[in-house]
């Protein structure tokens, strides 16, 4: 009789989403994955498979959350322009620690690269929402008059997602909070309306 699973499944993932968005997958060992999510060996592969499994799923949890609280900060304020600000702010924690890991997300894609079909499916899974998003917002700001109405909003969308891209570098590579805080303002000012 198989024994009954002794560990919170969901927090124990929360644990692997830690330290592979602190390491990376490469760096980050099997051993290093169990000691930090508080089970076996054998409870990790009976439970998520083996260590890939384990990041696929983990990085598929990351994309979920971090991109439905990009949209919540998106979406929240009146204001399409304080809306864009409020998403790429949100960025940038205090904390210097959290700040310093970046993107789970972009730490892959800089591991990666394209060379990876089901990273590469899981980002193009997770980002059309947010770009959608984007772009609306985008329009909505050039019928309130806030944002440049020779934008293309497609093309606007875009050069945020690529702000927060650059955010994210910047913050893993030491950038402090000021900085990538003025950096943001300089961004949003070049699609206000003049």
């Amino acid at each position: 009789m198989a024994r009954p699973r002794e560990f919170d499944r969901d927090a124990a993932l929360d644990r692997a989403i830690g330290v592979f968005w602190g390491k990376g997958y490469a760096a980050t060992s099997t051993e290093e994955l169990v000691e930090a999510m508080g089970i076996g060996r054998q409870s990790l592969y009976n439970a998520f498979g083996d260590k890939r499994h384990l990041f696929l799923e983990a990085l598929g949890v990351y994309h979920r959350r971090t991109i439905a609280a990009h949209l919540q900060r998106l979406s929240e304020p009146v204001s399409p322009v304080e809306g864009i600000l409020n998403l790429l702010i949100g960025l940038i924690p205090d904390d210097d620690n959290q700040r310093s890991m970046g993107c789970m997300g972009i730490g892959t894609v800089s591991e990666f690269g394209a060379s990876d079909p089901d990273i590469c499916a899981l980002g193009a899974r997770a980002l059309p929402p947010l770009t959608t998003r984007l772009a609306a917002r985008i329009r909505e700001g050039q019928a309130l008059g806030e944002l440049d109405p020779h934008l293309d909003p497609d093309e606007a969308a875009g050069f945020v997602h690529l702000q927060m891209t650059g955010i994210q570098l910047g913050a893993r590579g030491g950038v402090d909070a000021d900085a990538l805080r003025a950096m943001v303002r300089f961004a949003v000012d070049r699609l206000r309306a003049s």
